[in-house]
């Protein structure tokens, strides 16, 4: 259900290379949620750090909305930079097992499974 990877890089470097490797692999970066930021700013103690790029092949996106509308409710994907108990992680919820939950169309898993190929090459790439 998920993939994650552990890095040796800071958080820092990490979201930094993930940027350059979703855009090295033909993606957007549609937003960069921040949200360890987010939570401390609004009072919240939180030690850890958290950045989640909403990111987006819009070839891919037009090929599932086309398909079915609904799905864009589970779109753009998402990839998050974390840190754990001191480490610093890299990863995502796999999109094949999300969208088999949501349609059986054929069609459909063919691109999830190229959609979630190519993260794993970019999470892959930045750790």
């Amino acid at each position: 259900m998920y993939y994650i990877a552990d890095t040796d890089k800071s958080f820092a470097q990490a979201s930094t290379d993930l940027d350059a490797a979703v855009r090295h692999h033909g993606f957007g970066v549609l937003h960069i949620h921040e949200l360890g930021n987010t939570l401390r700013n609004k009072g919240v103690a939180f030690e850890e750090e958290c950045n989640i790029f909403e990111v987006c092949n819009p070839l891919q996106a037009a090929k599932v909305l086309s398909t079915d509308m609904r799905l864009n409710m589970a779109l753009p994907c998402r990839i998050s930079v974390y840190t754990e108990k001191g480490k610093t992680r890299i990863g995502m919820i796999r999109p094949v097992p999300m969208l088999l939950a949501l349609s059986d169309d054929e069609a459909l898993t063919r691109v999830a499974q190229e959609v979630e190929e190519k993260i794993i090459q970019m999470i892959d790439e930045a750790k």
